[in-house]
């Protein structure tokens, strides 16, 4: 069967849903714009509607065509006929076609019938946010999902949908951004000593999914060091505002990227669970690197998880040892004032020294007339306060012991 044929529309064999095992997350910025295209889509419609998204990029399309000791490449955006004549006169090649953009339906209509592409798999390109996941057609061809992933100046996760169809002698990648972060394997293909020219095909879609992996250790390495900043800058002596947010913010994080991780590792699992005919063995071997790779990805996951969960005691914490700093200042001025306002109001107390007829009275205070009755006072106040800071500084009570 021609894989360019109008006619060639196989209908595919979809894999059981493997269970996410990442659990529930918080709603994350991503979530909440699959929810609201979601929102788009009128309930009901017949399975396999193509709807574009507002705000879709143009199409931009890019053909690169190799074997052992040819290269060429083009960007064929506005011209998908010159491009699906030159696939038609090289057939001998390998190409991969790259589209960057979903904003025009006519043109993703025509390739989903040339390219023999079934609708609910063209649906899930479109939708734009699908876990990773593969089909399999009749014919043994290839539907893969992956999430590129990357760390944004914003310090939050930023994650686009690779789709990926394999055909006889093509790889077909569908993404919704210009940007992505597959430049190292088009700089792979355009160099002639690059040993991915002489793989089959299938090995480009393997290539494609590797570096999506590949680019997870960087995304984890940056968030690594947010992290190691948060865990600083809860000790500094000014702390920057909303700390807490910033802390609960990345948790977030952290949990959605393994939620997009481990629907890869299962993905890959399923990959290396084909038959021989639709997976050959001698690419397993590359299936399996990629494989642990995913795990190594999860570990750092997990570990990065349990960091900001005592990142987040040790901000409690620390917040509670600086309140009770702040309490134990206060106790101690407190304290010292309470035997100095007893003094004060004892002698506040406006007793006459005699009776209005000339009749003394001993008891009433008769230190309010002598000369030295202030001086004395004060005196009294300050030993009493000297005392006090002296039996506070022997306890430790004023230093950090």
């Amino acid at each position: 069967m021609n894989p360019l044929s109008p006619n060639a529309q196989a209908a595919p064999n979809r894999s059981p849903a493997l269970a996410d095992l990442a659990g529930p997350a918080p709603i994350s910025i991503a979530d909440r714009e699959a929810t609201q295209q979601a929102r788009l889509q009128q309930v009901g419609q017949r399975p396999g509607t193509l709807n574009i998204r507002p705000g879709a990029l143009k199409p931009r399309l890019f053909l690169m065509s190799y074997d052992d000791g040819t290269f060429t490449e083009e960007e064929y955006t506005d011209r998908y006929d010159a491009l699906l004549a030159y696939l038609h006169q090289h057939p001998e090649l390998k190409h991969w076609i790259d589209v960057r953009g979903y904003g025009d339906l006519p043109l993703i209509e025509r390739m989903m019938q040339d390219f023999g592409l079934h609708p609910l798999q063209m649906e899930d390109v479109l939708n734009d946010y699908q876990r990773a996941k593969i089909d399999v057609f009749d014919d043994h061809r290839l539907f893969m999902v992956s999430r590129m992933t990357d760390f944004t100046a914003n310090l939050e996760i930023d994650d686009d949908q690779l789709s990926i169809f394999t055909g006889p002698n093509y790889v077909l990648s569908f993404q919704d951004d210009y940007d992505d972060c597959l430049d190292t394997l088009r700089a792979r293909i355009r160099s002639n000593f690059s040993t991915l020219r002489r793989h089959p095909v299938l090995y480009l879609a393997y290539a494609l999914t590797d570096v999506v992996l590949d680019h997870y250790y960087p995304t984890m390495a940056a968030i690594g060091d947010y992290i190691e900043e948060l865990e600083e800058a809860i000790f500094a002596e000014r702390r920057p505002r909303r700390l807490l947010n910033r802390i609960l913010r990345i948790k977030k994080d952290v949990v959605r990227f393994r939620r997009l991780v481990y629907p890869e590792r299962d993905k890959i699992a399923e990959i290396l669970r084909l038959p021989e005919e639709t997976m050959p063995e001698t690419l397993k071997i590359f299936y399996r690197d990629a494989y642990d790779h995913a795990i190594q990805t999860l570990d750092l996951a997990e570990s990065y998880r349990d960091n900001i969960s005592s990142l987040t005691d040790l901000y409690m914490s620390d917040q509670g040892n600086r309140m009770n700093e702040v309490m134990k200042v206060l106790t101690i001025i407190s304290t010292i004032f309470i035997p100095l306002s007893f003094v004060v109001g004892l002698y506040g107390m406006n007793f006459q020294r005699d009776d209005g007829h000339g009749h003394y009275l001993p008891l009433n205070m008769p230190e309010l007339y002598s000369p030295w009755g202030y001086p004395t006072v004060i005196l009294i106040m300050g030993l009493v306060v000297a005392t006090q800071l002296y039996y506070f500084y022997r306890k430790g009570w004023l230093t950090n012991r």
